[in-house]
């Protein structure tokens, strides 16, 4: 498959602690990864570095080619992000945040509205920000990143707050983006989801990705219940505390 993001040796601080050592990625066309790791592991910042919010980053970034560096308004056109829900704009409603993202993107906004109706949204579409809970919020914070098929989508725990019908209606979502091309980057402490739902998955630790597991290794996971991908994030993560640096 065709690589989409490419992301060598990644450097980035925050409160002047290094957060990001020397990070390495590839997402592909049509795949699915979970970006799994404990609080303060980095997958904020990786995800807001990719995006270009953060600065002074070093390393390599290229999104569809382009160079994060050199070209980040064209980097960033490629992607799709969702918001924290508590940064959403109080004081116009979801439609009016959707037409304004979709005129910004050139798309259309009715597949947002249909899929405002499959989320559970649609009763709060004309209401203010300022009066949604926060899993409404959510809902709207994963539109608008979907909005447009981006073919780079890039979520941080937007699992959150869901209800049920919404939480399968946003996994139904991701699989078709993905089948028909679309790269997702999905940060998660959900591994049972995450197991059953993705194509890949990556653990950061201590600012850099230390195991990447295939689609057959997630099968594997699946099909042996005291042996899955819970189990393997906690051996590495005990081996990382104990300072071994690896697991089996």
């Amino acid at each position: 498959m065709t690589s989409l993001l490419s992301v060598r040796d990644l450097h980035q601080q925050r409160g002047g602690r290094e957060v990001l050592r020397g990070l390495d990625l590839e997402l592909r066309r049509g795949e699915l990864v979970g970006l799994i790791g404990p609080n303060g592991s980095g997958k904020s910042t990786l995800l807001q570095t990719l995006l270009g919010l953060l600065p002074d980053w070093r390393g390599s970034i290229r999104v569809d080619g382009q160079d994060l560096a050199l070209a980040p308004d064209q980097a960033r056109a490629v992607m799709g992000y969702a918001v924290a829900p508590e940064s959403l704009p109080l004081v116009i409603t979801p439609r009016q945040c959707l037409g304004i993202v979709a005129r910004l993107r050139d798309a259309a906004i009715d597949p947002a509205i249909e899929g405002a109706d499959a989320l559970g949204l649609s009763p709060w579409l004309d209401r203010p920000v300022s009066a949604c809970s926060l899993g409404t919020r959510q809902k709207l914070a994963i539109l608008l990143a979907l909005l447009g098929n981006p073919p780079l989508i890039l979520l941080d725990e937007v699992q959150n707050g869901l209800d049920p019908l919404a939480a399968y209606e946003l996994k139904r979502q991701l699989r078709a983006r993905v089948d028909a091309g679309a790269a997702v980057l999905l940060a998660t402490h959900g591994l049972e989801v995450a197991e059953r739902l993705l194509d890949r998955a990556v653990l950061l630790l201590d600012g850099r990705i230390v195991a990447d597991w295939n689609r057959d290794d997630l099968a594997r996971f699946r099909s042996d219940p005291e042996g899955g991908l819970e189990h393997a994030v906690a051996q590495w993560m005990r081996r990382h505390r104990d300072g071994s640096g690896s697991a089996a």
